[in-house]
């Protein structure tokens, strides 16, 4: 059976890669309009991307409303920022939101109606170019058709998706990394873990996304750590700066499963970043998902050393499980009792938050049956 695998346009990779990519940035248009937030807009990744499109003459407009997770209402100020500065294309520059967002404004820019119309569908059309510069390691967007954006009329996130949403361009330079917190670096990495994982025990994994998903895994649970305890560690910015990507390029040809799911809801009702969320939730919802795949778990502690080849399925999955409960004790992931959650209100929203995980359509890929019933069990297991 055939299977497609898409990347972005073209990536730049390493130190300095940004320098490299005047020429290409030329060929894209006369104005950029920056999408960005407003402590990344102070950063010199921002500073050298000014410098960048002044030295090559390229006009842009900086548009840095993007202040959290993105809405249906950031996307429509930033779509009309660009129509009124004259723009033709766009930068994204940031953490996943400015990212997300870029996209979500280049397709606005062209489609009809509200973004919320779209949930669910194909997008498609001739949208402008998209260039995305990420400053976090985890989130993958400069690699995904995908991009999620809060439907405030609804409080639900809305994952949108289409093939026209890939960036032409990805810069991966990971200096720009370096003045992530502790706090960020944890979670951004979590969200990477969670893509790769998710995409190698999805319905929908190929040979080919098996490759960048195992690698990925490998890379993470090597230097995330090393990264957040020491965010001036080169090599480990490095890696984890690839490691996002692969993951990202993982989740874009496989896509995601029970995680993100139930994630989403918890982010879009009660505000936990969705790197964050998917670290509360990514033991208790793979612990739940591993007998639909052992021999794949079991695998995943094997690339990372956890448990020897000679190791049956199901021991080295267990393995696996515990080696990822650790990852979660290092990186001090929080609870969503020490996060501040109340439980009263959360356990008032489960059904909700089920009904919303359900029609995303993430659970099924899961490699077993899933169903309403077991995401309220499991919501309940958190606590």
């Amino acid at each position: 059976m055939s299977y497609q695998f898409m990347l972005p346009g073209r990536t730049l990779v390493g130190q300095n890669a940004l320098e490299g990519c005047g020429d290409i940035l030329t060929g894209f248009g006369r104005r950029a309009l920056v999408v960005t937030g407003k402590i990344v807009v102070t950063t010199d990744a921002m500073k050298k991307l000014a410098e960048l499109l002044n030295t090559r003459k390229i006009g842009y407009s900086v548009f840095d409303g993007i202040t959290g997770e993105p809405t249906d209402r950031m996307i429509e100020e930033g779509v009309r920022r660009y129509r009124e500065d004259g723009c033709d294309f766009l930068i994204g520059i940031g953490g996943g939101s400015p990212l997300d967002s870029a996209k979500a404004i280049a397709a606005m820019t062209v489609l009809k109606g509200k973004i919320s119309d779209f949930m669910g569908q194909e997008i498609r059309g001739d949208f402008p170019p998209v260039v995305l510069i990420p400053t976090t390691a985890g989130t993958g967007s400069e690699a995904t058709k995908f991009t999620i954006i809060t439907d405030t009329e609804k409080d639900v996130k809305m994952l949108l998706k289409g093939d026209a949403l890939l960036p032409q361009l990805a810069v991966l330079d990971p200096d720009f990394t370096l003045s992530a917190p502790p706090g960020v670096t944890a979670a951004t990495g979590m969200d990477a873990l969670t893509h790769a994982v998710e995409s190698y025990t999805s319905r929908k994994a190929t040979p080919l996304t098996d490759l960048y998903a195992l690698d990925a895994v490998r890379r993470i649970f090597t230097f995330l750590p090393e990264a957040y305890r020491d965010g001036g560690n080169l090599k480990a910015r490095e890696e984890m700066a690839l490691a996002a990507y692969e993951a990202g390029v993982c989740i874009n040809n496989a896509s995601v499963t029970l995680v993100h799911g139930m994630s989403r809801p918890i982010g879009a009702l009660f505000h936990v970043a969705h790197g964050l969320s998917n670290a509360m939730l990514i033991h208790t919802c793979l612990s739940f998902a591993m007998d639909g795949c052992p021999r794949r778990f079991a695998e995943l502690a094997r690339i990372i050393g956890a448990a020897p080849p000679s190791c049956d399925d199901r021991t080295a999955a267990e393995s696996f499980l515990t080696a990822l409960g650790e990852l979660c004790r290092v990186l001090e992931i929080p609870t969503l009792a020490d996060y501040g959650i109340s439980k009263e209100e959360f356990f008032r929203a489960a059904p909700k938050m089920a009904k919303d995980a359900m029609a995303s359509g993430s659970p099924s890929n899961t490699v077993k049956f899933v169903s309403e019933e077991d995401l309220l069990f499991l919501y309940s297991r958190l606590w």
